[in-house]
Formats: C-alpha cells, structure tokens, sequence
C-alpha cells in the first residue's frame, strides 16, 4: 500500500471539535509560492470544519513538496504542515516561499557531493522539514519567537534569506553554527520519536514514529511507558521482528513505525512516552527515546 493512501486513511479520522490536535497550528489553510517552479502557488484547505483532514489537500502539499529534480514525492508531516500554517496565521508575511521541502536521499547526498552545507541524515528527507522565505518580516525576531516557544527545529539562514522549521525535537541554530559538515547523527546519535498528534482521548493505536535512523539493527522494547503506565508496542510493517522481548529491524524499511496497541487514557498534563531500545545498542544509540509529549483531548460538553 502506497504512503500516501495509509496517510489519507490515518489523517481522515474527525477530532473533537473545538480543539487542535497539536500545540502549533493554525487555521486549516495553507498558502505557499515555490522558490524553484515559476509561478506555481499551493493554496489548500488541508483541515475541514469538522478536525478532519482532507486526503485530496494532503495530496497537493505532497506534490508541491516534491523533490525538486525529479519530481520524485515523500511523505509530509501533518506535524510540519501545521507548524507551517501557524508560522504564516501568526506572523502574516507579505508571501511565504518554499525554498526546500522534501528532499529524496538520493537528492539530498548529491548536495553533499557537491559541497553543499546538508546533513547527512536531513529531516528533509524524512518530510519533516521546509526551508521558507518569509517576505516583509525581519527574520532573527521570528527565529527568536519561534525558538523561545519550542515549537521544533528552527534554523536561521540570514545570508540566504531564509528560516528552517522542522518537526523534530526543539533545537536551534544559525547558518555558522549548524554542525552539518560533522555528521552528527552518525551511528543513532540523534535518534528520536514523534507520535501522530498531541493531543488524544485514547492513546489505543496512537502511532509513533522514529526518526533519524543512520545504523541498523535498531531494537526497541516490546514495552514502552507513559508515567507508571506500560504500553504494549506492535509495529506497523512486516520489516520489523519480535527477538525476545523486543522489536528489531534489520533492514531498512519506509518508516519506522509502531503502534500503541494498549486502551489507555491520554495524560490530563504533557507527558512523553518513554521507549527504550534493547541492547546490545550499535555505535551511539541511547537506551531511551522520548517522544514529545503528549496530553489528553478534551470532551468537549454534550
């Protein structure tokens, strides 16, 4: 089954009406120019009246994220889309510009091949990053906002004219500060986890994401915790096999996804879930994982 029909089947579920699912995002609108395709303009509802995502908007976002060489198409983050939206409904540039979204890793190695500054293990990559220009804003202010709320990954490329936002954990650099000629990343060392909302009434098949995989095998424990709470894991693809007590991936799949297959509430305050990996842990992978936190989603009165 082709990423973006499990997207569509996973994202079309209603929330509860009246509130966001994550902590950042805006009013279900997006509107984009791109920097590489002339004249080519996103402009989408991508969240209905109702909390729902629309499948076809969702298309169009993929799309206009392509790959900017071949065209070739990744998953986006409904986590990045809404940040996204939010960055735009909050500080109302004059236009907002995609410079980059996703990036194929074929793409994103051949920029590295020819001396350009991108890690190695890009979000990029994993569709969870845009770089966008901001017109009629100073950009150090927004930059400064936007790290100060935690709100992901935010760069500032001041001399190219632009900001990255990525939904990854909250982190913060400038053009001469970010790292990427070192590899950081190599060997599991920024391993992290990201669950399909904030916000849930039912954590019951909640999905989780792990992302900034570089070596393999990766092994995660069948059991996972939120608080004092356990939580049974079962993964989302065939890649991934159970060896004792723990899921293990050997080779590479699309994503490495899993499931919370145990029926328990959402937490009434922000709380991450706690996954751990099994040993023995190749190269720098950290024996726990965290994903952001999570919190429950109001009922809103009958």
């Amino acid at each position: 089954m082709r990423w973006w029909v499990v997207l569509c089947v996973l994202l079309s579920r209603p929330a509860l009406a009246g509130e966001s699912r994550f902590y950042f995002s805006g009013d279900g609108t997006l509107r984009l120019h791109h920097a590489h395709f002339a004249g080519e303009v996103l402009e989408v509802r991508y969240r209905q009246a109702d909390g729902s995502y629309d499948p076809a908007a969702l298309k169009q976002i993929a799309h206009f994220f392509r790959n900017r060489t071949d065209g070739e198409q990744g998953t986006v983050s409904l986590r990045l889309i809404e940040l996204l939206d939010y960055v735009q409904d909050r500080y109302r540039p004059k236009r907002m510009t995609l410079v980059s979204g996703y990036r194929s890793p074929q793409f994103n190695q051949s920029l590295r091949a020819g001396g350009r500054k991108v890690a190695e293990a890009s979000v990029h990559t994993e569709g969870l990053a845009a770089d966008v220009q901001l017109a009629g804003l100073k950009l150090r202010p927004v930059w400064n906002q936007l790290r100060a709320e935690k709100t992901g990954g935010v760069g500032l490329y001041a001399g190219e004219g632009f900001i990255h936002l990525d939904a990854g954990q909250p982190r913060f650099w400038e053009a001469a500060t970010s790292g990427v000629d070192k590899n950081l990343a190599k060997e599991n060392a920024r391993l992290f986890a990201r669950t399909e909302f904030d916000r849930y009434a039912t954590l019951d098949g909640a999905a989780i994401r792990l992302h900034s995989v570089t070596a393999l095998p990766l092994a995660i424990a069948r059991t996972a915790h939120l608080g004092d709470a356990a939580l049974t894991l079962e993964p989302r693809s065939s890649f991934a096999h159970l060896e004792g007590d723990c899921w293990v991936w050997r080779v590479p799949p699309e994503s490495y996804e899993l499931g919370v297959s145990s029926v328990i509430a959402a937490p009434t305050q922000p709380m991450p879930i706690r996954l751990s990996t099994c040993e023995p842990r190749i190269g720098a992978t950290p024996a726990e994982v965290l994903t952001n936190p999570i919190e429950r989603l109001a009922v809103p009165p009958p």
